[in-house]
């Protein structure tokens, strides 16, 4: 059960981390550097997905990535010639390296060429449903997003889904980064057919140790069940934004306040 008398001091944690100042030294600065509404969603998607190591690091290759892209993600997508893709040889970020980059531009070309959002590619089978699921959602994107023939089964590592038993901690930022809509300027909010109340908590090492601190979070290992764990406890907190306090636990593992 959830201690109520930690509320205020979350919610002021939230306010505190939940602002501009916040943006410059994470990863989503890299969306913020575009307002074309698919470079934010490709440059977002690029920048979670590589979202591991050193923020410092993960800021620099983005943009190295963005300089690959001539500036213009979107445009060099949907309209690269092979030639092109030679631009794109030799990226490396960990062990995400230039093979799966070829592979997740090829995608992205595919499913832009039918829709005009990467928010479709996250309501496969629930295309009208009143509440999303998000465990369903990201299974349904792995499926979806390794559904072309010539795909590298070195990369399917890099697409976590919860029938991996996997916490999905880089898609789920992604997810708040796309759907929270809070006026505070640091999410984008523009999806609109996923709720943020339907959304799943990050669960980082920063996360998870601050929400242990404070018993919200119980399991002994991170994993997708653990995720649904912290949100649900999240969720006795604020119902209809539970993933507004991955601003406030993680602000404060960074700052190493607990």
């Amino acid at each position: 059960m959830v201690d109520f008398n930690i509320q205020d001091f979350l919610n002021k944690k939230v306010e505190q981390f939940n602002v501009p100042g916040f943006i410059p030294n994470d990863p989503i600065c890299i969306p913020h550097l575009f307002t074309k509404k698919q470079d934010i969603e490709i440059m977002g998607f690029f920048a979670a997905i590589l979202a591991w190591g050193l923020r410092k690091t993960i800021i620099n290759k983005c943009n190295e990535l963005i300089t690959r892209f001539n500036g213009e993600p979107y445009q060099f997508i949907i309209n690269h010639t092979d030639d092109d893709l030679k631009q794109l040889l030799g990226f490396k970020h960990r062990t995400f390296n230039d093979t799966d980059l070829l592979y997740f531009v090829s995608f992205l070309r595919f499913h832009y060429e039918q829709f005009d959002s990467l928010e479709d590619a996250f309501l496969i089978g629930q295309e009208n449903a009143a509440q999303v699921s998000i465990e369903k959602s990201l299974n349904e994107f792995k499926s979806y997003f390794f559904s072309l023939p010539d795909y590298p089964h070195r990369t399917r590592k890099h697409i976590s889904s919860p029938l991996q038993k996997s916490s999905c901690k880089r898609l789920n930022m992604f997810l708040r980064w796309m759907v929270r809509r809070d006026g505070k300027g640091v999410d984008f909010g523009i999806w609109d057919r996923i709720h943020p109340r339907d959304l799943i908590c990050p669960c980082d090492v920063h996360v998870e140790r601050v929400a242990r601190r404070f018993g919200l979070f119980t399991a002994k290992k991170v994993n997708w069940k653990s995720a649904q764990e912290l949100t649900n406890n999240l969720k006795i907190l604020d119902a209809n934004d539970p993933v507004k306090y991955d601003f406030a636990l993680f602000g404060i593992g960074v700052e190493q306040e607990v």
